[in-house]
């Protein structure tokens, strides 16, 4: 038995080595330069094909006291740099859209997305478990954080109590609800953690300021942050939930978080875990309570990128992507922007200037630190996330996931 027992240890390593180098070999493929990429093959990128438009509740938080929609409609078909795609992962559940997207590895990966539905895989997505909480078909979850297989959190949003968090310690077996806001005027529309134990949650502004909710026990129990260290908000400005991305960390205690619907549009950091903030404008367009910056993506305590445009279809997104190298306290536009407006970004792993922006029309690529951006693929993605050991997944309308491959 020994002897079996361990030819099963060698030959389950073997795969995963195996499934690591295929993994590298793809995102090294991604950094190609394009004059060296292969000219790119048309074909589909997974479950939605052309004429589905989809329908799921839109990019998020509130505007003038109105919930923000944007229903983008998938692309016909999928470009392919160097062999490297977006490969769909079949979920079963075409009548959902998936915002929040948790990826612990190349294995296991959480989502959370309307008709109060969780999901989640322990073997890349050939199958997937439905754990969503009972009770809660009528709630919209846009973010999802998790800390491996078993253990994770997840955000309702919406006015009043439509806002809540749940958390699992079983991979979803059983849920306990550990927030409802009873704050009617109060919007919540992301979450992000510092580590296992301190988290926050982003949410509208209430009283002039944007709320922000604290955990230090992995999301069991959350309180309300005192507002005197957070500056004035904009007159309009709010957060979008649109893909789990409007907060996000770097290291044990720094945050930003993104806005738009202002006049300006400004990410605003913390270096206290949210105790006390700075704004920073941003060269996003703003203006209009469809307009901002809808995700924000740092590689390390100072480099970061900023996404959005103008979430309305067919509406025009110039100078929708930023970079900062001084920790969010000045933003640059990128020289060469996403062609439109684009809900989800992400670092790649192990890189310093590569990342991936995804939105309603494709996938685009920088290589360069965020300056410059081309497109890769034209399906149609919400959120984006990749992990340490060499795996990127996407998740999207019409219960559209997929993983990076070769």
């Amino acid at each position: 038995m020994r002897r079996l027992g361990s030819t099963r240890r060698r030959g389950r390593t073997s795969r995963l080595v195996a499934a690591g180098v295929a993994c590298g070999a793809a995102l090294a493929a991604l950094t190609v330069p394009a004059a060296e990429a292969s000219p790119p093959a048309h074909g589909t990128t997974g479950a939605v094909s052309a004429g589905q438009p989809g329908t799921g509740t839109g990019a998020g938080s509130r505007a003038a006291g109105n919930s923000r929609t944007a229903n983008g409609a998938p692309a016909a078909g999928s470009s392919r740099t160097a062999g490297v795609h977006w490969a769909a992962k079949d979920t079963g559940t075409p009548g959902v859209r998936f915002r929040g997207l948790a990826a612990v590895d190349r294995r296991t990966a959480w989502l959370a997305g309307t008709e109060g539905t969780v999901l989640r895989t322990t073997d890349g997505g050939g199958s997937w478990r439905n754990v969503s909480p009972p009770g809660a078909s009528g709630l919209q979850f846009r973010d999802v954080t998790a800390f491996d297989a078993r253990r994770a959190v997840v955000l309702a949003i919406g006015e009043g109590e439509a806002s809540r968090v749940y958390r699992t310690d079983d991979g979803g077996a059983t849920w306990t609800e550990s927030f409802r806001n009873t704050d009617p005027r109060a919007f919540y529309d992301c979450l992000a953690f510092f580590d296992r134990r301190h988290g926050l949650a982003l949410g509208d502004p209430v009283d002039g300021t944007f709320r922000v909710l604290s955990t230090a026990d992995g999301g069991r129990s959350w309180r309300v942050l005192p507002a005197d260290g957070m500056p004035p908000a904009l007159d309009g400005e709010a957060g979008f939930a649109a893909s789990g991305q409007c907060l996000v960390t770097a290291g044990p205690k720094d945050v930003w978080l993104a806005t738009g619907g202002g006049a300006r549009a400004r990410v605003l950091h913390s270096a206290d875990r949210g105790l006390t903030w700075t704004a920073a404008d941003t060269p996003v367009p703003a203006g209009d309570p469809a307009k901002g910056v809808f995700a924000l993506a740092f590689r390390d305590r100072t480099h970061g990128i900023a996404v959005g445009g103008d979430y309305r279809p067919g509406q025009p997104s110039p100078e929708a992507a930023a970079v900062t190298a001084d920790g969010g306290r000045t933003w640059r536009p990128a020289t060469t922007p996403p062609p439109a407006y684009r809900s989800g970004a992400a670092w790649l792993p192990h890189s310093r200037t590569a990342a991936l922006a995804v939105g309603p029309t494709g996938t685009d690529l920088t290589t360069d630190g965020g300056h410059s951006w081309r497109t890769i693929d034209t399906g149609s993605y919400d959120t984006v996330a990749c992990t340490g050991d060499l795996s990127c997944w996407a998740a999207g309308e019409q219960g559209r996931v997929a993983r990076l491959e070769r």
